[in-house]
């Protein structure tokens, strides 16, 4: 979100409390601008703050094995290496903290070597025994990360070698690992195997080996950056400071970027009725096209939602065209299966929720529903409480009295993670966050010990037991074709299912000041990239 999520969404919120014993340059809340009106010390030239604003909440989870906010991963991938990351469009691997990419990708072991004289944020060599910990953490049986869902079923262990060299071990060959290594961003173990250190990742302690070393971090208000001195990697800082705002709300967003006065050089998440008047003052604004989208979930142990027709009927009785037209300005599309048309695994689902009211009243009738009434536990990103109007009036329409109680995207998934009871959830969604193959963004979403599949209380069902089993085949099948064929039936599963569907797939879209930054370009999902932009 995601996006999701969401905790990202997975972790509390509140100021951050750390252990004794680190430099005072690691300890967040411990400078920097406590208001979003307040850019701090601007500089000047080529050493003043680049100030961007996120449209997500940076008070999700920090642990980069647990995360998937937007905000908190964004900001992780300045601040982290993976032994390989990717590009943040074609998301092609290339060496971060390791030197090479493994010239096999078909092995089913990988040795790399760390970077010559690689270092963390407080000055301590990046050692393999880092690398180790970090891939013991999300491999641990017992410890449950929203990364081990990417590794575990192909990935056997990791060990060192040496002290600059380690040994990924495949349970079968799995090219696509390679890409999800920027997944697992390397941590210190001197850090993070402190006792109660892994609540304080979650509530945003961030110390990294990346160009940009974390120095404040305001829950709600903002987080801060410089330059790391000490890095010698592949993407050198470009910005001696970067002050991110989060401002959730579209309006106050906007006019941080926009007018004479703008505070900001570059912001995500821009609405569309703003793109207009945001070029024609002369911000370049594009977006891209990708998994983003508007989902509904819903609590199968509530009925009538353990009944996949009033699942079903909910999705038919929505008009999607006139939310893709009025409330997304022409920027997406109703969804047609739950991956994007871009994707290269997509093919048109067998079941498509085009609007049809009278199939969904009678979807309705059949299951024997009537005088139904739904709360619908949303996230209040701000496109998305532009779409529900649509989602009411459209249920409406059919008989089902739907009440809307949009609130912040850590509150509602906190709901989530405490089990607590709901109906159905509307929020937003990016797996595309994470990679681009099928395998990884349905693995994201579907599995039996997947948080997702917790929320929605179904992983005991039978359909979600043979699914399961598919994708599990899906992700050993080691011929592209075969493999692709068998994603896009499970898929059509997933589909008839509508347990967790999208409903449309949305652009996202990013505005920036062309007369000062250079070398900006716009992601398909939440965040921004600055890892090679520059001043103009």
């Amino acid at each position: 979100m995601p996006a999701p999520h969401r905790r990202s969404f997975l972790g509390g919120v509140g100021a951050l409390a750390l252990a004794a014993g680190l430099p005072p340059a690691l300890t967040a809340c411990s400078a920097g601008p406590q208001s979003t009106n307040d850019t701090g010390d601007g500089g000047s030239g080529k050493d003043r703050t680049l100030t961007a604003v996120i449209g997500y909440g940076n008070d999700g989870s920090w642990d980069p094995t647990q995360t998937a906010s937007a905000f908190c991963m964004a900001a992780n991938n300045h601040v982290y290496e993976g032994l390989l990351d990717t590009d943040p469009i074609t998301r092609v691997p290339y060496p971060a903290l390791a030197t090479e990419v493994p010239k096999d990708a078909h092995a089913t072991t990988w040795r790399f070597t760390l970077r010559s004289g690689a270092t963390f944020h407080d000055g301590k060599p990046v050692t393999a025994d880092d690398v180790v910990f970090v891939f013991d953490r999300i491999l641990d049986p017992k410890t449950q990360t929203l990364a081990k869902g990417f590794f575990a079923s192909w990935l056997s262990g990791v060990r060192a070698v040496d002290s600059r060299t380690v040994e990924l071990v495949l349970k079968f060959p799995f090219p696509d690992g390679l890409s999800r290594l920027t997944l697992a961003k390397i941590m210190p173990k001197h850090v993070f195997a402190r006792p109660g250190a892994w609540d304080d990742a979650i509530k945003g302690l961030a110390v990294g080996s990346g160009p940009y070393r974390q120095t404040a971090h305001h829950p709600k208000s903002n987080t801060t950056f410089e330059a790391y001195a000490g890095y010698n990697g592949p993407r050198p800082p470009a910005f001696k400071r970067m002050n991110w705002l989060t401002i959730v709300d579209a309006a106050p967003r906007v006019a941080k970027i926009s007018g004479s006065g703008a505070g900001a050089q570059i912001a995500d998440n821009i609405p569309y009725a703003n793109i207009a008047r945001l070029e024609q003052g002369g911000l370049t604004v594009a977006g891209g096209a990708g998994m983003n989208n508007l989902f509904l979930m819903f609590n199968t142990r509530h009925k009538p939602f353990d009944d996949v027709r009033v699942r079903q009927a909910l999705h038919y009785a929505i008009d999607t065209e006139k939310m893709v037209q009025v409330a997304l300005r022409g920027h997406g599309k109703p969804a047609s299966s739950f991956l994007n048309e871009g994707n290269p695994s997509y093919r048109r689902a067998r079941t498509v929720y085009d609007y049809d009211p009278g199939r969904a009243k009678a979807l309705l009738k059949a299951a024997g529903v009537s005088d139904l009434e739904v709360d619908i536990l949303a996230v209040n990103v701000s496109w998305i409480v532009d779409c529900l109007p649509t989602i009411k009036s459209s249920w409406d329409a059919v008989g089902v009295r739907t009440t809307l109680a949009p609130q912040e995207t850590t509150a509602v998934f906190t709901k989530m993670d405490q089990k607590q009871d709901y109906q159905v959830v509307a929020a937003a969604s990016n797996p595309n966050q994470f990679g681009l193959d099928a395998d990884l963004i349905m693995h994201y979403n579907y599995g039996p010990q997947n948080l997702w599949m917790g929320y929605t209380r179904w992983a005991d069902d039978p359909v979600a037991k043979r699914l399961f089993a598919d994708m599990d085949r899906a992700t050993r099948e080691p011929d592209p074709a075969k493999k692709k064929a068998i994603v896009q039936d499970y898929i059509d599963v997933v589909a008839e299912q509508a347990v967790l569907y999208p409903v449309v797939h949305n652009e996202l879209m990013t505005a920036w000041d062309p007369r000062k930054l250079t070398g900006i370009r716009a992601q398909p999902y939440p965040g921004i990239n600055l890892l090679q932009a520059k001043w103009a």
